[in-house]
């Protein structure tokens, strides 16, 4: 019975060894980054359009890929102004952004993009001119 309970203690001293041991150290997990816009030209302008007070928001859904570049593009909202939404497509298309990480591994996102057409004011001495030839029809 001695013999058996020796080997027990022994058994239970070498498990026990290992519970005061540090842990191993685990590498760090790089943190998470939020998509980035890197390149975002504003869209055409028609100057026309602009003169005339036609202007508003067009507000896109867009999905980023892992290379950041825009995989998919789709309306939201209308600024009101067909013309205007599809300049504003055109442009997001054409964007660049840092794409989103995930444990330091690039990972496409889904984001909201608003693109806006403000009317200039004052109107530019540009504008007489675009309105002159409006109203010849020409």
């Amino acid at each position: 019975m001695k013999l058996q309970t020796l080997v027990l203690s022994s058994i239970a001293l070498t498990a026990l060894a290992g519970c005061n041991q540090p842990a191993a150290p685990q590498a760090p997990v790089a943190a998470p980054t939020e998509v980035a816009a890197v390149k975002t030209p504003p869209p055409q302008y028609p100057i026309e359009l602009a003169c005339q007070g036609i202007g508003g928001t067009s507000t896109f859904k867009v999905v980023i890929a892992s290379d950041g570049a825009p995989a998919q593009v789709n309306l939201l909202t209308g600024s009101g102004n067909i013309q205007l939404d599809e300049l504003a497509s055109t442009a997001v298309k054409g964007w660049q952004f840092k794409a989103a990480t995930r444990a330091g591994q690039t990972v496409s996102t889904t984001i909201q993009v608003p693109v806006s057409f403000n009317p200039p004011q004052p109107k530019p001495d540009e504008c007489f001119a675009v309105e002159e030839r409006l109203r010849r029809g020409g």
